[in-house]
């Protein structure tokens, strides 16, 4: 009984995960014309993936998995669910202004309700939060790839603020002032 649920909660993470990416390249298409800084992105995106690759294939993520408390299943499920629900919520409220990382839009507007009201980065955070879900569930050595995106993530996140502090130079400072960048009223 305990293997058949164990490849249930896998079986969720697994379906949750390319259901919410198939949604975010879906919804991509209806994003504003922009220019994206791609030198940047590969200077970045590339070391990380050859990482990805290198511990998929030393078999880092095989056979460690935790499945021996139904409550931390329970809470890496929720921290997922809440995770990759924040995420959406803020890819829907941003609309056509969302972009990949370190993109730059063609007429932007600066977004700072809803989820953008809590955090500058709402995305990133759901993702994370999705991804530290999945390491309570399954196995602790997924915070590696949550460590991996998280460093993604500030990379990006920097970059961007960079630009939307030029962009929008009276209101994004302050902004900046009145908001965390990743956790509400801690970071």
């Amino acid at each position: 009984m305990r293997d058949w649920l164990v490849r249930a909660v896998e079986v969720v993470f697994a379906a949750g995960w390319a259901l919410f990416w198939a949604y975010w390249l879906i919804v991509a298409f209806s994003m504003k014309r922009g220019k994206v800084m791609l030198s940047r992105q590969l200077r970045i995106r590339i070391p990380l993936v050859i990482v990805v690759v290198v511990l998929v294939h030393l078999g880092a993520f095989r056979n460690h998995s935790l499945h021996t408390n139904g409550a931390r299943e329970a809470i890496g499920l929720v921290l997922f669910a809440l995770g990759l629900g924040f995420a959406i919520w803020a890819r829907v409220h941003i609309g056509r202004n969302w972009g990949t990382p370190m993109s730059q839009k063609a007429d932007p507007e600066l977004v700072t309700s809803g989820p953008y009201h809590l955090v500058r980065h709402p995305i990133y955070s759901g993702i994370l939060l999705g991804g530290i879900g999945t390491a309570v569930a399954l196995s602790w050595l997924w915070l590696v790839v949550v460590a991996i995106g998280g460093a993604y993530f500030v990379y990006s996140a920097v970059n961007e603020e960079k630009f939307m502090s030029t962009t929008f130079p009276s209101t994004y400072p302050q902004y900046q002032r009145a908001s965390k960048m990743f956790v509400p009223f801690v970071f």
